[in-house]
């Protein structure tokens, strides 16, 4: 005689009573974060702390994603950092599209309440270095920027750990390929991506993290548009270069081997 299939319990409840929603997303916190400096006040300077207050946001969010996809990728493992670099990618969509609420800001408004920023500059956000230190472009100039001593730790900490490339390295390693110099890296790329099939997920992780990279430099150009946009070719605040560093900035990729493997179908 058979068992009966066990029947899953739901968990009990881990919250006080009469915990609220409100309470589980801190919105009291949350909606008390916006501070506008201006005075006399500038009507649109709500809408330009709320897009980048949600910037950061998804920053926090894409950290942990990115993250957890490394360390997957650093154990060999090629499924479950597909899975979360699409999410990445979502999220990346989403922020691409959030530029259009900034672009409803007339530059004179700007201009209104610019002062009030001081040397408060988005060139000083914290979580865009991590962001690009774990994707592939760790580079200590930026512990040099203004920030807190936290901040630069956090940043120092992420300068001392492997990357993204470095757990898809450690992926197709796993699978038994030779990676141990770009031309074999070379070699082994052009392989998976002619090949008719793909079982273990190596191209298909290969194509998520490109669509991160091409994510990214899509936002850093729509970003440095926005900013030519606001303030033409004036200085950033903070001392940055404004929309010409930016310009600068949009071409890199996290991963030119990636870049470099369409070259040689």
């Amino acid at each position: 005689m058979t068992s009966p299939p066990e029947v899953r319990r739901r968990p009990e409840p881990q919250a006080p009573a009469g915990f609220t929603y409100g309470d589980y997303l801190c919105l009291p916190q949350l909606l008390d974060a916006q501070h506008p400096r201006a005075v006399p006040a500038v009507h649109d300077e709500l809408m330009f702390i709320v897009a980048h207050q949600s910037d950061e946001l998804w920053f926090r969010l894409l950290l942990h994603e990115l993250a957890a996809a490394r360390d997957a990728m650093l154990a060999g493992d090629a499924e479950r950092p597909w899975a979360l670099l699409t999410r990445c990618h979502t999220v990346e969509r989403l922020m691409l599209a959030q530029i259009d609420v900034l672009d409803t800001l007339p530059p004179a408004a700007f201009a209104q309440f610019r002062p009030a920023l001081g040397g408060a500059s988005g060139f000083q956000s914290v979580q865009f270095r991590e962001i690009e230190f774990l994707s592939g472009w760790p580079d200590g100039r930026y512990l040099a920027a203004r920030m807190s001593a936290p901040e630069r730790d956090r940043l120092q900490r992420r300068l001392d750990e492997p990357t993204l490339w470095d757990g898809f390295l450690a992926v197709l390693g796993a699978a038994g390929h030779d990676v141990s110099d770009p031309e074999r890296r070379a070699g082994v790329l052009v392989d998976l991506a002619r090949a008719g099939s793909d079982p273990q997920g190596l191209w298909r992780l290969a194509e998520a993290l490109l669509d991160h990279d091409q994510s990214w430099s899509l936002w850093r150009g729509r970003h440095a548009l926005l900013v030519e946009r606001q303030i033409g070719v004036q200085p950033g605040t903070g001392g940055s270069a404004g929309a010409s560093y930016l310009r600068s900035r949009r071409d890199r990729h996290f991963y030119p081997e990636l870049w470099e493997v369409r070259s040689r179908l």
